[in-house]
């Protein structure tokens, strides 16, 4: 599909392009342009857009506990962290919390 370049703004895209591109009706959309070509891209949602405030301050406290640990490593070796993850199994067993394979 071609369409001339008139002097006039705002630049009408066919309903056509815009439904072959998947772009759906009320979608906001972003231009970009750079070197003689422009990218129409969906806008993507913000994190303002799609959490309330209460939900963010939850996600980051979550996030923010998940940092302090448990944490381990970083290991030298793959035996060094087998040995870790042995000596954590051992500790289990001795606490009564897991049932030795057999």
């Amino acid at each position: 599909m071609t369409l001339p370049v008139k002097n006039k703004a705002p630049v009408i895209i066919p309903a056509a392009a815009l439904r072959r591109a998947g772009f759906k009706s009320g979608q906001e959309l972003e231009m970009k342009a750079s070197g003689g070509v422009i990218t129409i891209l969906a806008k993507l949602p913000s994190a303002t857009d799609e959490y309330t405030l209460s939900e963010r301050r939850a996600i980051d406290a979550e996030l923010a506990e998940a940092e302090q640990g448990p944490s381990h490593g970083p290991f030298a070796t793959a035996d060094e962290m087998i040995d870790h993850l042995k000596g954590q199994l051992k500790k289990r067993r001795i606490a009564g919390k897991i049932k030795p394979s057999r």
